[in-house]
């Protein structure tokens, strides 16, 4: 069990974006009213559902290579699918990052980068 740190550091952004897609999904509406609002001063404001549509196929892809990823790093050792899954989670974070710097949200912002941290380790670990 060599992988133990990659494997929690993989299982961590798979839950953010799982949760963080399920959240989207099933509250689109919700989520869209609130990022109108939060962008209306942007050049992203009459972009946002596309922005957002977006956002949600990343955090998609980013959680279902990270949990291939932890059974391929449990089951023989490769490194393949955790390497993408953290690629895809650091492009889908810088993303997100973006669009805090530009709505001028520099405490989400900050948040982000919080995120950012494992998910560098991550691509690191398993390259």
């Amino acid at each position: 069990m060599n992988n133990i740190a990659s494997i929690l550091v993989l299982l961590f952004l798979a839950l953010t974006f799982v949760q963080s897609g399920y959240d989207k999904l099933f509250h689109w509406k919700d989520n869209l009213d609130w990022l109108k609002g939060h962008f209306e001063k942007t050049p992203l404001k009459n972009a946002v559902p596309f922005a957002l549509f977006h956002v949600l196929v990343m955090e998609l892809i980013s959680s279902v290579l990270c949990v291939v990823g932890c059974v391929e790093l449990f089951v023989n050792n490769g490194r393949t699918f955790g390497f993408y899954g953290a690629v895809f989670s650091c492009i889908t974070l810088l993303m997100l990052l973006f669009g805090q710097r530009l709505a001028k949200d520099y405490d989400g912002a900050r948040t982000i980068v919080i995120y950012f941290i494992p998910a560098v380790l991550a691509v690191f670990w398993l390259s």
